[in-house]
C-alpha cells in the first residue's frame, strides 16, 4: 500500500513539475500577434495570388501592421475600397491610387496576321515559345495556346476562337499581375485603366523594322514616327523601332489614332464619332 501511495505523489510531483516547465518555456517563447493581423486578413480578398509583392495575404496582413506608412503597399486585387479598410483598421491614410488593367498588345489575327506554318506540339506558350517563332512571319504575336487564361483566378481571360488571341474582359480583370508574369512573348501589360476606361495604347511588340513588320501584319507598328509628332503632350517615344504610349502622359486626345496608318494604336471605350450627313441639291 505505502508503494502505491509513493508511487501515486512521485507521478504527481513528475506532472506537476513537468506542467511547470511547459509553462514557464510557453512564456519565454511566447510569440505575440498583433491582433490588427487578424482584422486585416479579414479585409483581403484571400486570392493568395503574391500581386502585393508578398507571397499570400497573411503575410501582406503583417507587412501592413509593421510599416509606418501604407503609401508603398497596395492590393491590387482588393483595390481602392480594400486598402481604405486596411487604413481604418491600421488609423492611417491611403493615397488615391489609379486603377489598373491588363491589356493584350496583340492586335494579329487571323487575317491581320496570316498563318504560314501549322504548330503541332505542346498546347502550352512557353514550351512553343522555346521551340519556333510563332505560325505567322511575325515572331512577337499571341501564340495563342492560353498560358495566360491557366494561370488567371479571376476567369478574366480566354482565347478568341476566331481571332486566336487572349481577350480580356475588364469587368473581372483585377490587375494581380499574375498573367504579365506568364506570357513568354512579353504581351501583356498592365496599364492605367483611365477615366470611363478609356485608354489608348500600341497594340503591337513587333519590333522588326518597318517593311518587315507590315509584311508579317498588316496592323504592325512600322515606327514612321507620325503619333509621336502627332501627340501634343510628348506621351510617345520610338524605341528598337516601335512606338510605345506613357499612359503617365497620354491625355487621350485621340490625336495619334488618328493618324497610324497601320492602325495599330488602339482607343478603346471611347464613343463613336457621328458622321455627319451633306445633303446634296439637285441642280
Amino acid at each position: 500500500m505505502n508503494l502505491i501511495i509513493l508511487a501515486i505523489c512521485l507521478l504527481a510531483t513528475i506532472g506537476s513539475l513537468g506542467a511547470l516547465i511547459l509553462f514557464v518555456a510557453s512564456k519565454k517563447f511566447e510569440v505575440y500577434e498583433d491582433p490588427r493581423i487578424g482584422d486585416i486578413l479579414a479585409i483581403l480578398p484571400s486570392a493568395n495570388c503574391g500581386a502585393c509583392g508578398y507571397p499570400s495575404c497573411s503575410g501582406f496582413a503583417q507587412a501592413c501592421v509593421a510599416a509606418g506608412s501604407l503609401a508603398a503597399l497596395s492590393c491590387p486585387v482588393g483595390g481602392q475600397d480594400t486598402m481604405l479598410e486596411v487604413a481604418g483598421v491600421l488609423g492611417a491614410t491611403v493615397l488615391s491610387a489609379n486603377p489598373m488593367v491588363a491589356v493584350v498588345r496583340c492586335a494579329g489575327d487571323c487575317l491581320n496576321r496570316p498563318r504560314t506554318n501549322i504548330y503541332d506540339g505542346i498546347a502550352n506558350c512557353r514550351a512553343a515559345s522555346l521551340l519556333y517563332g510563332g505560325d505567322s512571319d511575325c515572331s512577337y504575336g499571341c501564340l495563342g495556346l492560353g498560358d495566360c487564361v491557366k494561370v488567371c483566378s479571376f476567369g478574366a481571360l480566354s482565347i478568341n476562337p476566331k481571332t486566336l488571341l487572349a481577350e480580356i474582359d475588364e469587368s473581372k480583370c483585377t490587375s494581380c499581375g499574375v498573367c504579365v508574369a506568364s506570357c513568354p512573348k512579353s504581351l501583356i501589360e498592365m496599364r492605367r485603366k483611365g477615366p470611363q476606361s478609356r485608354r489608348i495604347y500600341v497594340s503591337c511588340m513587333n519590333k522588326d523594322r518597318g517593311v518587315l513588320a507590315r509584311k508579317a501584319c498588316s496592323v504592325a507598328c512600322i515606327s514612321c514616327s507620325k503619333c509621336q509628332k502627332a501627340c501634343p503632350f510628348e506621351a510617345i517615344t520610338i524605341e528598337d523601332n516601335l512606338a510605345y504610349i506613357d499612359d503617365d502622359k497620354c491625355r487621350l486626345c485621340n490625336k495619334c489614332v488618328e493618324v497610324c496608318p497601320t492602325s495599330s494604336i488602339k482607343a478603346f471605350n471611347f464613343p463613336i464619332k457621328k458622321v455627319k450627313l451633306v445633303k446634296i441639291e439637285e441642280i
